[in-house]
Order: structure tokens, then sequence, then C-alpha cells
């Protein structure tokens, strides 16, 4: 899949880059296996800086560890891990996070792990309990750019298109589509640059 970025005119989004003294924020969505995470890694590396990789899985299952696993092998020797989905305002404080740019894969798992911190009957959940979740979320993504902002380094941000299909007859997953949509309607506006991928092919729609 790596190859579908290498020739020269598919590079062009991806010359060597400086961090902007400003608010620099590229967002990269698509579907499953859409080379959302390839393109994302792809544009991390030409920057001349050092990469802090904020992962925000996590590995529950056998299947979940082994795809962690590749990914760690995949990224670059220098680039630091941290696993997380919140609390981004803490994490930025420590020195080993004070990178010039972040890439953060995915948005979308940080909203699920966030919705299941909750001990709630989501089929009979009440709106407001709803609402109240999807403030906590907006809440930890506000720490997260204004973290960025205020080490003046790069955002990349990965989420998951997830509204495409059909809408689904579980409650669950009808309430994480509606929150992921609204999340990343939040982060296309705040982004300078959005792209949407689509078969490993990356198509710029803002910027």
């Amino acid at each position: 899949m790596g190859d579908v970025y290498k020739s020269s005119k598919e590079m062009k989004f991806l010359k060597k880059r400086e961090p902007s003294c400003s608010l620099n924020f590229i967002l990269v969505t698509g579907g499953s296996r859409s080379g959302k995470s390839t393109f994302a890694e792809s544009m991390a590396k030409n920057y001349k800086s050092d990469v802090l990789y904020i992962a925000t899985s996590i590995p529950f299952d056998d299947e979940m560890k082994i795809r962690v696993k590749k990914h760690k092998m995949q990224r670059p020797f220098n680039w630091h891990t941290l696993e997380a989905y919140k609390d981004f305002d803490m994490h930025f404080k420590k020195d080993e996070n004070k990178k010039a740019v972040v890439l953060i894969d995915c948005i979308t798992l940080m909203i699920s792990n966030i919705m299941f911190e909750e001990n709630l009957d989501w089929e009979n959940a009440s709106e407001n309990e709803i609402t109240n979740i999807e403030k906590k979320i907006i809440n930890e993504l506000d720490k997260l750019l204004r973290g960025i902002k205020e080490k003046g380094a790069t955002l990349i941000a990965v989420t998951n298109e997830v509204g495409m299909g059909i809408i689904p007859a579980n409650k669950l997953s009808r309430i994480f589509g509606d929150i992921a949509g609204r999340v990343n309607q939040k982060l296309s506006k705040e982004a300078s640059e959005v792209y949407f991928c689509v078969s490993g092919i990356p198509v710029k729609i803002k910027g």
C-alpha cells in the first residue's frame, strides 16, 4: 500500500515541511483500510523534526495486540510513542512528549474509549446522558488542540468517516456514529488542510 505514495506526481503533498509557528493542523479521514494511516505517516516522515506518535487504541485482545505490534514495527525508530486517548494537557508537559510534530491515530478510537468509560445502559441512555458524554469528548479534543497551539507544534490527526453506510439498527452504534460525525465536522473546521482517502488514494478537500 505504501507504494501508492512513491511517484513524483503523488508526492506533491509530501514535500519537505517545516513546522509552522502558528497552528498547523492536518486532518486525514477515510473509511476502514482506505490508506489514511499510511498517508498520515508519510506526511509526518517528511517533516525535518522528531515526531510524537499518539496511539489511542487499547489492545484488549490478542488480535488487537498483534496489530499494535505491527504498527510499532512500521514506525521510524526515532519516533516517540505515547499511548493515550485523553488528558493531553498533562502528557504534553513531559519532556519526552515535547516534539515539533504530533501524529494522533485515531480520533474515532479516542471517542469510543471515552464512551466506554461510562457504565451506561446504552440502549436506554437519555439524551442528557449522551450530551454529557459528547461534552467530555469535545473537552478532551480541546485539550489536544490547546496543547498543540501552546507547543507551536504541527498536528496530523487520523479519523474515520463512519456515516457513509446504512444507519445501524443498534442504538449504541447510532450514538457513536452521530458523535463521531459531529467531532469530524468540528475538526475539519479547525484544520488548515483536510485529506479524504479512498482505496489508498488521498484526495485534498480543504486547504
